[in-house]
Formats: structure tokens, sequence, C-alpha cells
């Protein structure tokens, strides 16, 4: 039988192309589009496909928290990231969502088919580039404790990003996620570390070691 995959991303024309490719493929059908969140989220509900297609930047809106909702409502949905992103903090903010592949755009066809046949089977896979990165860091995360282990690993990584002193908007870009979505973790984390404003939690984050230059 063949794979059913839905395809998430805001450009028609890349949809387009990816439609194509999939359709082109031996044992791949494409089962549905969708250009945002909350379509996404229909359209995965409707159609139940093996894997999800999903880019990051979706316009307004973030694939990252559209990952992470897809598996809230179904923990079985297999996401494999399709993007231009390959820096560190996209990687480890679409896998900690909870995508099982993350794969760039300029992947070959036979990259793109063995990555959708891989998650769908349950493996992980990530594209050439970004997968040492990934075992380093993962790696180097087992031999330290966290300075804050109130605080999850997704507001840590904001809580990083504020102590180099970027904003919201600078952070919700690094991350793949919206500034909305910012502004509700770095309230959780204040509420958290007990502390009255922005400038606080910065010298208490940059005071444990976060906010260092990478």
């Amino acid at each position: 039988m063949s794979l059913r995959v839905v395809i998430v991303d805001d450009h028609p024309m890349f949809r387009m192309g990816v439609r194509s490719l999939v359709l082109s493929l031996d044992g791949l059908e494409v089962a549905g589009e969708a250009a945002g969140h909350a379509a996404a989220l229909e359209v995965v509900a409707a159609t139940r496909p093996d894997v999800v297609l999903m880019d990051l930047n979706l316009g307004g809106d973030s694939g990252v928290d559209a990952t992470a909702d897809l598996l809230r409502r179904d923990p079985g949905t297999r996401v494999l990231v399709l993007t231009m992103l390959d820096d560190d903090d996209s990687v480890f903010a679409a896998m900690r969502a909870g995508a099982r592949g993350y794969l760039l755009k300029s992947a070959s066809p036979a990259e793109l088919e063995r990555a959708v046949h891989a998650v769908a089977n349950g493996d992980v896979i990530l594209s050439g580039p970004v997968a040492q990165r990934a075992l380093g860091f993962l790696t180097g995360a087992r031999t330290g404790g966290s300075p804050f282990p109130e605080l999850t690993q997704r507001e840590l990584d904001v809580l990083d990003l504020v102590a180099r002193g970027l904003d919201n908007l600078a952070v919700a870009r690094r991350l793949s996620l919206s500034d909305k979505t910012v502004r509700n973790y770095l309230s959780a984390i204040l509420a958290k570390l007990r502390v009255a404003d922005r400038s606080q939690v910065i010298v208490r984050a940059r005071e444990a070691g976060l906010g260092g230059a990478r």
C-alpha cells in the first residue's frame, strides 16, 4: 500500500513542486495540503496521513507550534520537517516539538523518499549536515545539569536567547515560534523563577551561565 502524505507549506508554488515530486515517487501519494497551522490540524485530522511534511515558517504561523499541536492531538502522528532552516535552534525546537525527521529543502528526491519511508516506519532521521551537530548537542546535554530544573527545555531555550539580548520577535524567529508563544513562555519563566521583569530574569540567567555566545 502507498504511504499517504500531507504537505504543509505556505508557498503555493513550493507545495505544487513537492506534490509533483511525491506523486512521481513509487509508493507515495498525497493525501492533502495545508498552508497554515489551523488548516494543517484540520487536514491531518480528516485524512490521517502516514507522514506530514511540515515547513517551519508558515507565514504568520509556526511549524514548530503546528507540530506540537498535531502531536498533542494524536501522539502517533509522524512529522517530517522540510525547511530551508538549518540552524541548531530550529532543528532542536522542531525535534523537541515531536518531529521524527528534519530534512532541508535542498534534499534530493531520493533523500526525500528515504526520509518519508523512514519516518513512516517509526525511525528518526536528520538531514546530513545537521545530524552530527544534533548528536554532539545531545551527548553534551547528558553530561551537564540544567541551571534551572524547574524550567522545561523549551523555556530554557527562550531564556537563553533572552539573556543574549534578543527581543521577543527575534527569539520567535530563532526558535520558529510565534511572538505570542514566546510571550507566554516568558511569562511562565518569570513566574517560575519568581522575578518581576525581563531585566531581572536576564541577570539571573547570565549569573547561571546562560546567554553566552555560541
